[in-house]
């Protein structure tokens, strides 16, 4: 039992970054017809966004040591332990809840700037040359982060208070330390679901949401109404990009960044995209997480020793399968990717 919950919690914890970048690709899709191959890259700003404060917040000078009387020794202290003392030093220690609210407006900034400068020009252009222009965009965008930040992961801690482990064991009352799960990664999946269920909500039950959702089924009726449906595509896109770049900033303590982890995940987001659906937003959800599971189940020993590299493939196997079966994907929409 503690073996089957470890993989169910670690399916969850892949599922729920799966599904937030699916999430985003899919609203892109649903809402512009554009498929965006840049947002992996949106994912992996969002996670440099919470290195660059980082290194913000801990640019230090040489002090003395005081802990050593027998010899001068000098030691870097971040200047804001040294202005701030304690307060400095929780500051630096909470860097990547700080984070959020810096990439909440650099990564609106950066989707809007994308759309309008480039994104707006494929709206109706095939979807293989959106794919290659906005895969060059990524590409670009990678190379940038490389050239300023190295080629080596850069490793950002989560706040000292919840780098511990959660005694799960206790909490469902199977005894105490009967299992244990990291508290940031139980974070991420409660974190990733309330952003999700904060787009549903905004998309459901809002005026903007709701001319969005019609713009979405009937986009020329919408105009019509006269109603500047573009201007509203245009701030979905930014939304897009937001939430992207939240799950990047989020992820930043469960796998240290680079600069090619963007188009890691983007791959395996888009086959969650096909799976759940093109243009289904509760597909993508739910395929995020239905692969995020599989994928773990099949990385145990005892299934890795029948199939060899099952959990390599895992994921496109069940593609491979659903598009064979269901072309549309599990939730899309008729005629969707069916040509």
């Amino acid at each position: 039992m503690d073996v089957f919950l470890l993989q169910l919690l670690n399916g969850l914890d892949k599922g729920a970054a799966y599904a937030l970048i699916a999430f985003g690709l899919t609203l892109v899709f649903g809402t512009l017809g554009v498929v965006n191959f840049a947002h992996g890259a949106l994912f992996m700003l969002g996670a440099f966004c919470a290195v660059t404060l980082q290194k913000i917040l801990t640019i230090s000078k040489k002090v003395k040591d005081e802990s050593i009387t027998f010899f001068d020794a000098y030691k870097e202290t971040p200047y804001l332990e040294i202005w701030w003392g304690d307060t400095g030093a929780a500051i630096i220690d909470w860097v990547i809840p700080i984070s959020i609210f810096l990439a909440i407006p650099i990564m609106l900034l950066i989707g809007l700037s994308m759309e309008r400068g480039l994104i707006r020009h494929f709206y109706k252009r095939p979807h293989a040359e959106q794919i290659l222009v906005t895969f060059g965009l990524a590409i670009v965008l990678q190379e940038l982060i490389r050239a300023f930040f190295g080629a080596n992961p850069i490793p950002v801690s989560a706040p000292e208070i919840l780098s511990g482990s959660a005694d799960i064991g206790y909490i469902l009352g199977m005894g105490a330390d009967y299992l244990t799960y990291p508290w940031w990664r139980i974070i991420y999946v409660l974190f990733s679901g309330a952003i999700i269920l904060s787009v549903f909500a905004f998309l459901q039950f809002t005026t903007f949401g709701m001319v969005v959702r019609a713009g979405m089924h009937d986009r020329e009726t919408v105009g019509l109404l006269g109603i500047n449906v573009q201007r509203r595509f245009t701030i979905v896109f930014g939304m897009a990009a937001v939430v992207a770049g939240l799950a990047g900033a989020m992820y930043v303590p469960i796998l240290p960044p680079d600069y090619h982890m963007g188009m890691d995940f983007l791959v395996l987001s888009f086959v969650v995209v096909v799976v759940g659906g093109m243009g289904s937003l509760g597909g993508a959800v739910a395929a995020g997480f239905l692969l995020g599971i599989l994928q773990s189940f099949s990385s145990l020993n005892e299934i890795k020793n029948i199939i060899p590299g099952i959990d390599q493939i895992i994921i496109y196997l069940v593609a491979v399968v659903i598009i064979l079966v269901r072309p549309r994907g599990l939730m899309g929409r008729k005629g969707v990717m069916e040509d």
